[in-house]
């Protein structure tokens, strides 16, 4: 009797937080599977306002993970004179600053947003500070790193100044390392071919 006595404490001790456990991997199961684009997942803006990359719906993306003191910050230049090339044919750069790569971003939005504005002239739109990496990744990045939800171009981002191009569809269609600067023949090609 002593051992169905201790059963039924173990029991209802676990039973618990197993169901805690399997809800929760359902929600995040069910949340994972309405995420269907980039358009789907909500994000902020640099001054905080509730928005979303469905505004954008019919224009080509290049969605970058930017930083104000990373060796790679001056990108944010040819980030802007592609933005101005390509603009008038549809092609939109989105920043989302991440202080997830040597804390190299490190600032407030409004911080951020003064940084790029002052000294890159930065005119494409900035969204507010996200994770594109780790335990706390924001949906956005989950969305673009996971095989089930991007399985061309899937993995974890390296570092800062990561880009993923998405076509006017909101597909995925092209994928670029830190080191692939926004004027190389590589991404200059991509984005021509997306804007088609």
């Amino acid at each position: 009797m002593a051992d169905r006595s201790m059963f039924v404490k173990f029991g209802a001790a676990v039973l618990p937080a197993a169901l805690l456990i399997l809800f929760s991997a359902l929600a995040g199961a069910q949340t994972r599977k309405v995420m269907k684009s980039v358009y789907d997942i909500p994000v902020k803006t640099i001054d905080g306002k509730p928005s979303s990359l469905a505004q954008y719906k019919g224009k080509a993306l290049l969605i970058v993970n930017v930083a104000s003191q990373c060796g790679y910050t001056p990108q944010y230049k040819g980030l802007q004179a592609l933005y101005d090339r390509y603009k008038s044919k549809g092609l939109v750069i989105v920043g989302f600053p991440a202080n997830n790569f040597g804390g190299q971003e490190p600032g407030t939005d409004a911080e951020i947003m003064t940084f790029c504005s002052t000294r890159y002239n930065v005119t494409f739109p900035m969204f507010s500070k996200i994770s594109a990496a780790g335990a706390d990744i924001h949906p956005l990045y989950r969305f673009l790193t996971e095989k089930e939800t991007n399985p061309a171009f899937a993995g974890r981002v390296t570092w800062n100044f990561n880009k993923f191009l998405i076509d006017r569809n909101g597909k995925p269609v092209a994928r670029f390392d830190s080191s692939d600067t926004p004027e190389s023949p590589k991404v200059i090609q991509a984005v021509e071919a997306a804007l088609k």
